[in-house]
């Protein structure tokens, strides 16, 4: 998995021997890399509560595309201007979705390739409301 520049500031996934702990998609799923949360509100210096924390966690609603699994897309019927999104792909989509899990205290999701709504091309403004 190669990342540029960007990718590798706001997520902070640069450990090769990661690649090698995380689940590979099967079927249609995306697997997608969630962002760190902030500690603190802004540049207010108020550190957040570790509900906060978490509600922000959780109901994160950018990501970034490590894989996809080998069906992904592949329905002409469904997708028929091919894939919404590839490896890379910073993608918006609904709180709550995917499985959750963590590797070595990251969270990642896995969740179907029809749950992805837009392709963001600079996430670092995007915010849930």
């Amino acid at each position: 998995m190669m990342m540029t520049e960007p990718m590798q500031t706001i997520f902070k996934i640069i450990d090769d021997d990661l690649e090698l702990e995380l689940p590979i998609p099967v079927g249609y799923r995306v697997l997608v890399a969630m962002p760190d949360v902030e500690e603190t509100f802004g540049d207010s210096g108020i550190i957040k509560s570790s509900k906060e924390i978490h509600l922000d966690t959780v109901m994160s609603t950018i990501g970034l595309v490590l894989d996809v699994g080998e069906e992904a897309y592949s329905d002409k019927d469904r997708f028929p201007s091919g894939p919404w999104c590839k490896q890379g792909d910073y993608v918006m989509f609904r709180m709550n979705t995917g499985t959750r899990f963590k590797v070595r205290g990251k969270e990642y999701r896995l969740m179907n390739d029809d749950s992805i709504e837009a392709v963001v091309a600079d996430p670092r403004g995007v915010t849930r409301v």
